[in-house]
């Protein structure tokens, strides 16, 4: 879920529909009897009347020549949002049992004319009316700057499947600050009980779908929840949909006045809750700063009222500094936001913000830690995006102490600077749905380092996810769609979709929906080329590539771990030990802290002799700007092997020609700091 704003994006009028098509409503979609043949795509029992889904040919199966799947991954996308927020902020269901006239209709305060349609006039700016039938006129939405209703009806879904899509990342999603200040809601607020309602109704939504087909198991909708299951959906030609997370206060872990509101038992107790729902990948904060990690802002009049709501959920403004690196948050601005702001206590005022100050001061906190490695236990995969570049540093840092390559970067809210990092760790990214030109530009940046790692792309589409989609280029936009068309394999034609009295074309309506997935991709072929679109068709191979590699990884040993250690000196302290054994107790609470002097050292016992190739660092704030990293078979005789004279802090690892060794010696040689060296953590491992 992102904010509106985003580059690329045009916004025009969405086109009137020519009357002619009411003609077609005699065809709302196929009846039982019409519907029932042999071939396995189709449904023996579609519901009557119903979506069109206006794709012929059947859906492409197996694998290609060198057993890899194919197909697209959509890798962020919120299918139930319309339960979130208290109910009544996204309008409209992904499916019904009463049938498309049910789940496609709005919001009961948006009757008779959108005039109570708040949240559309915060998104959407005007003054919010609509109207409000959805089923089977659909005058006014899905379209593709309407932010408040739903685009995830499940034919539409069935759509992008016939065009190619073979994974889809269901995120679960909701804010419980949003849900406390909007007007309407219809159940609680609890973050964690809307994610539950989310995870069961996809696998309602999977039941639905099954029922069409026979019964269990036999749909094309299918619940994933291990990499090898979602290899052999693919194989058959059907969807993969994976369950994520995306929230603000996961496991209840807000934080008031800096102050943690959870634990460690709350952490552990959240993951294996939504491990056992199905969930594999999930974000740690977003939007709102958190216990667990700093965000990367949103900007503009947005995000000053995000902002607000920061201060509303922790009694904090986001606070900058200078960064020190490359990398930078999104630029807050002192944009105003007048209907946030009243929200705010008499005499609060939103702070001001320098340009030159772009990186959020929180990080990933402890806590935070410990939930990054508890999803590493796990198997899961991490989201970075919206987390700020400080708290993003760390988790690379700590992924690639550990080779782990559980990474995600799913809808562009990452700083690309990041890219080869993620790559370089088996990582997979995906590119939020911009209009084709834009989408184009991006993936052409980043193409030279795909072919480098050998590695698919893929889209986040984040319908539902109040981001803005691409609108229309015009009919007569050069490279336009036409229509019909071939998939992308060649193995179905694709033509305009109806849904009842309304047919949308991309080149006038834009990305108004999802079942326009396919179509979307269509342009961005004709607009960019081939290139981008197979690497998009790689896409869910990639994906399933680094997850399965996340479920496969196990933690190297660490020789270090309780070993005897040594140092040339260790900071007194009437409070609290220094020694070194503190940095080898398996605690990163602890620490071992030399004098204030720039000649220092920090030795380690192995026991016996071992293949050493890795040694990780876990630097407290008196770090090391000059080092080196020594190996000795007898602690009398030294060899250097790995070195370094820009150091900063953090999380160091130095990897190095596996060398048998018994003792390891970090030689401390120039100060960061006025302090002296201070380790939490020292790591051994092989080569």
């Amino acid at each position: 879920m992102i904010s509106s704003g985003r580059p690329y994006r045009r916004r025009k009028n969405v086109t009137v529909v020519s009357l002619l098509l009411l003609v077609l409503s005699i065809a709302l979609g196929p009846t039982p009897s019409a519907a029932a043949g042999n071939d396995w795509w189709d449904p023996t029992a579609r519901p009557a009347p119903d979506s069109r889904i206006n794709v012929t040919g059947e859906p492409f199966t197996g694998t290609d020549a060198e057993g890899r799947v194919r197909g697209f991954v959509d890798a962020h996308d919120h299918i139930f949002s319309n339960e979130a927020f208290g109910g009544r902020l996204i309008c409209g269901k992904a499916f019904s049992e009463q049938g498309v006239a049910d789940a496609l209709k709005d919001c009961p305060e948006h009757y008779p004319d959108g005039s109570l349609a708040i949240f559309d006039f915060i998104t959407n700016g005007g003054d919010g009316k609509h109207d409000p039938n959805g089923w089977p006129t659909f005058k006014d939405w899905p379209r593709h700057d309407s932010l408040t209703h739903q685009q995830n009806y499940y034919a539409w879904i069935e759509r992008a499947w016939r065009g190619g899509q073979r994974v889809l990342v269901n995120d679960l999603v909701t804010n419980g600050v949003i849900c406390s200040v909007y007007f309407f809601k219809d159940r609680s607020c609890d973050e964690m009980t809307s994610i539950r309602l989310q995870a069961k109704l996809t696998y309602d939504m999977q039941a639905y779908v099954d029922t069409m087909y026979g019964g269990p198991g036999k749909g094309w909708f299918r619940v994933v929840t291990d990499s090898a299951q979602a290899r052999q959906v693919i194989e058959q030609g059907k969807l993969a949909v994976v369950m994520g997370v995306e929230t603000s206060e996961p496991f209840g872990c807000k934080q008031v006045l800096d102050i943690s509101q959870c634990s460690r038992a709350d952490i552990d107790k959240g993951l294996d809750e939504l491990h056992a729902l199905g969930v594999r990948s999930m974000f740690l904060c977003h939007k709102f700063d958190n216990a667990l990690c700093g965000v990367r802002f949103d900007s503009g009049t947005l995000g000053t009222a995000i902002n607000v709501g920061q201060f509303l959920s922790t009694g904090t403004y986001w606070k900058t500094e200078t960064c020190k690196g490359p990398q930078a948050d999104n630029p807050i601005g002192n944009a105003a936001a007048p209907a946030a702001e009243k929200k705010l206590p008499a005499g609060e005022e939103v702070p001001s913000y320098s340009a030159d100050a772009r990186c959020n001061v929180r990080g990933l906190t402890d806590l935070g830690e410990y939930a990054v490695r508890g999803m590493m236990k796990r198997g899961m995969m991490l989201e970075i995006d919206h987390m700020s570049v400080k708290a993003t540093g760390r988790v690379l840092d700590i992924f690639e102490a550990e080779s782990y390559p559980g990474v995600l970067s799913s809808h562009s809210w990452m700083d690309m600077d990041w890219t080869e990092r993620v790559y370089g760790l088996g990582g997979f990214i995906a590119q939020y749905m911009h209009g084709s030109e834009g989408f184009v530009t991006e993936a052409k940046r980043t193409e030279a380092l795909r072919d480098k790692y050998g590695v698919g792309y893929g889209y986040g589409t984040d319908m539902n996810g109040v981001g803005g989609w691409p609108g229309p280029r015009g009919a007569d936009a050069p490279n336009k769609v036409v229509y019909p068309f071939k998939s992308v394999d060649g193995g179905s034609v694709i033509d305009r979709q109806t849904a009842g009295e309304r047919t949308w074309d991309l080149n006038t309506d834009g990305a108004a929906h999802y079942g326009l997935v396919p179509d979307w991709i269509e342009d961005i072929r004709r607009v960019g080329g081939q290139d981008t679109v197979d690497d998009l068709f790689r896409g869910a191979e990639s994906y399933l590539g680094t997850w399965g590699a996340s479920e496969k990884h196990k933690s190297a040993a660490n020789y270090a771990a309780g070993a005897a250690a040594s140092a040339s000196s260790s900071e007194w302290s009437l409070f609290t030990s220094y020694q070194p054994h503190r940095a080898v107790d398996g605690d990163r609470r602890t620490r071992w802290a030399s004098d204030w002097s720039d000649d220092q050292w920090y030795q380690v016992d192995l026991g016996s002799a071992r293949t050493v190739g890795r040694v990780t660092l876990d630097w407290e704030r008196a770090y090391a700007k000059s080092y080196r990293i020594e190996l000795s078979a007898d602690g009398v005789n030294w060899r250097t092997a790995w070195s370094t004279t820009a150091g900063d802090g953090g999380l160091d690892t130095a990897r190095f020609a596996g060398t048998p060794a018994r003792y390891v010696r970090v030689h401390g040689l120039e100060r960061g700091t006025g302090w002296g060296y201070s380790l939490h953590e020292v790591g051994v491992h092989g080569g």
